[in-house]
């Protein structure tokens, strides 16, 4: 993987930069956890637990209100 991966957090809609929160947390967890198979492996229980659901929502959440506030929330409209 390139170490340069992220070159910014500038978007040009604010549809993008959701895009980018969901990159965000797909690749911490690739980061976290960087054996595909067992990602695989694990992927088979949190699809089913409501709760590691929400909690996945909370964190692109988190990565999107960051986004934003990078755009000045997409330059004040």
């Amino acid at each position: 993987m390139s170490d340069n991966w992220l070159e910014s957090l500038i978007t040009n809609t604010p549809e993008d930069g959701y895009a980018m929160a969901i990159k965000l947390s797909r690749m911490a967890v690739k980061l976290t956890q960087p054996n595909a198979d067992k990602r695989e492996e694990l992927r088979s229980v949190y699809e089913r637990d409501a709760d590691a659901l929400i909690a996945v929502s909370q964190v692109v959440a988190t990565h999107f209100q960051t986004i934003a506030k990078a755009n000045n929330y997409w330059r004040q409209r």
